[in-house]
């Protein structure tokens, strides 16, 4: 448990927190755990402590003690469920005060007999009958029984109400139920039932959805839409409960280890899983040398951090450290067990190691953004570019277009505590020759400086633009025309074989370029600032783009045709179902291998 000295900020923290599903950790000034919590989007979640007036008493209360908030990225929100509940019971914080009742995980019971019932089940397994789970929570629970309901119509009451009924109850009317306590179904008919219930239960379920799907298209064909709709929603229920755990899918005791190094720091975030259970994680900032490659400092890491604890029979890494035999030697030496140190991996552990790379980047990103790390990579910018005052306001501008389609100009603007997105801007390109960038940004930063002179908005310290010379000059152009003055024009030029870290810059006042050192944090900065513009811009230009297409997502993704297209629609029930699922239910679809369910997750996620 370690102090934490600096005080929390929050904003500097949502900037870059990301929008994808997982758990998070909120942590006092003496390093305790608070509070975990999952969220299907952890940015909106977390968000939501700190822009809303809270009425209750206890939630005042523990914003007010956060001192830093560590969080998990999961694959889809039912991963995150369990894995928030493993990491309450082993933590145990103060604020889960609902969750600590140390039930365990809740399962589903089939009871014996002619007529079954469904029902939840907590401790001890002693009724006769069949249990499935375990669930994450009750709520999970739940949610399949009401699901099962709909889709199978099996009875849930209590014994002494079914043996008493005389005429069919509501469930019955609302098409919940079959009403077998009148006779409205007979036995066999009702163990048939039961039987396409247990199939869902354990897991066939690809025969039921399929048949689900030529219900649906039978009815389609016929015009009966409500009823269409009706099955497509059931294909969707049964597609997000069975969604495939990633957190449960690992063999043994495995720690999974990945580094990320930028800007003069690093991250190291280690993942780790016992007994085939994703127990939690946690993220190293290391101190990071001058010019050291991640695997120098994953070598150093596994040294020192494996010298008084544990050591699983596997690590996973992300980068083969320096001196790994040396390192197996001393393992082997103190545990007297054969320790194997692999980068490579297929299948599971593939996605695992992707994984643990993504909570590093997201780390590190965090950790550079943050305000102590911004005003420190404006100082070094500031020397860099020998400037004696300090730099508060900083904008770049990029274009994106398709083969001259549907042009868009971007303008993002920091601050010296990072972006300031409220002073985002894009520009749709108009009138020009498609493809013409100079004319494009020509017309941009026209229309943003102009506007700004009239409305005697402040201007920048210092512009950049994506690209070289040219580029620049049109920049120039437009500010002696709009006879602007004290603005220090860059142009951020990509570098040999467009390799990130080997850009050029250049500075309009001498027409000198300048190479700035791979771990320098001002060209880290400057990067960070190309990189948000260049975002921002093809954001803008594939929404652009897509209306006026006018057509559906899937057909921005390779590998994607009209087939593949209809049977992804058709066996998840639509595109917000489809955008849910995650890799491993994508790539149970007829057509679609394990390559291309990256690349749809990838798009509906903003990963590309």
């Amino acid at each position: 448990m370690t102090a934490i000295a600096f005080p929390f900020d929050p904003k500097a923290f949502l900037k870059t927190l990301t929008a994808l599903p997982g758990v998070y950790q909120m942590l006092d000034q003496r390093g305790t755990v608070l509070y975990v919590g999952k969220a299907r989007n952890l940015k909106q979640r977390v968000s939501s402590y700190f822009r809303e007036q809270h009425a209750s008493a206890k939630t005042r209360s523990l914003v007010a003690q956060i001192r830093a908030i560590e969080v998990t990225i999961t694959h889809t929100e039912t991963e995150a469920l369990i894995l928030e509940s493993t990491l309450i019971k082993q933590i145990q914080p103060r604020y889960n005060i609902l969750l600590r009742d140390d039930k365990g995980y809740p399962y589903l019971h089939v009871a014996d007999g002619p007529f079954p019932r469904l029902t939840l089940q907590r401790g001890a397994k002693r009724r006769p009958g069949r249990y499935f789970g375990p669930y994450p929570n009750a709520n999970a629970v739940r949610d399949t029984l009401n699901l099962l309901q709909k889709t199978f119509r099996l009875r849930q009451c209590e014994d002494s109400f079914f043996r008493t009924r005389s005429r069919p109850c509501l469930q019955y009317q609302i098409k919940r139920c079959t009403a077998p306590c009148v006779g409205l179904v007979d036995a066999e008919g009702y163990q048939r039932q039961l039987r396409d219930a247990l199939l869902f239960l354990e897991g066939k379920s690809g025969q039921l959805v399929d048949e689900l799907a030529q219900r649906m298209e039978a009815a389609a064909a016929v015009l009966d839409f409500e009823t269409a709709a009706a099955y497509r929603d059931q294909i969707a229920e049964l597609r997000q409960v069975q969604q495939r755990q990633h957190v449960e899918g690992a063999c043994g005791d495995l720690d999974v280890i990945a580094c990320a190094a930028e800007g003069g720091q690093a991250c190291v975030q280690v993942l780790v899983f016992r007994v085939g259970r994703l127990l939690g994680n946690r993220a190293f900032f290391p101190r990071l040398p001058e010019h050291e490659e991640a695997s120098a400092v994953l070598g150093a890491f596994l040294a020192q951090y494996y010298l008084d604890k544990a050591i699983p029979a596997a690590l996973l890494v992300s980068h083969e450290p320096v001196d790994a035999a040396l390192l197996v030697q001393a393992f082997h030496e103190r545990t007297g067990q054969r320790i194997v140190i692999s980068a490579r991996a297929q299948g599971e552990r593939a996605r695992w190691l992707a994984l643990a790379q993504h909570n590093a980047d997201q780390s590190l990103a965090a950790r550079l953004s943050s305000q102590a790390g911004m005003r420190q990579r404006l100082v070094a910018l500031r020397a860099a570019l020998g400037r004696d005052r300090e730099l508060t306001r900083l904008e770049c501008f990029d274009i994106s277009h398709t083969q001259g389609e549907a042009t868009v100009a971007s303008c993002v603007t920091f601050g010296v505590e990072g972006p300031l997105k409220s002073d985002y801007r894009r520009y749709h390109i108009e009138g020009i020759a498609p493809g013409d960038d100079y004319a494009a940004l020509h017309q941009a930063l026209t229309r943003r400086y102009t506007r700004l002179q009239e409305e005697q908005g402040p201007l920048p310290d210092l512009l950049f633009i994506d690209g070289g010379k040219g580029q620049l000059a049109q920049a120039q152009a437009v500010l002696a025309t709009l006879d602007i003055t004290g603005v220090t024009l860059i142009g951020i030029a990509k570098g040999l074989d467009r390799k990130p870290g080997l850009e050029t810059l250049y500075l309009l006042k001498d027409n000198r370029p300048s190479i700035l050192p791979v771990d320098s944090a001002a060209l880290h900065l400057a990067l960070q600032i190309r990189d948000e513009a260049h975002r921002f811009a093809i954001t803008g230009h594939r929404q652009r783009r897509a209306k006026a297409r006018t057509i559906s997502a899937l057909d921005k993704i390779p590998g994607i045709g009209p087939k593949r297209r209809q049977a992804l629609l058709r066996q998840f029930g639509g595109l917000k179902q489809l955008a849910q699922a995650g890799i491993e239910d994508l790539a149970q679809v007829d057509g679609v291998s394990a390559e291309l369910a990256q690349r749809i997750y990838d798009a509906f996620h903003g990963e590309i």
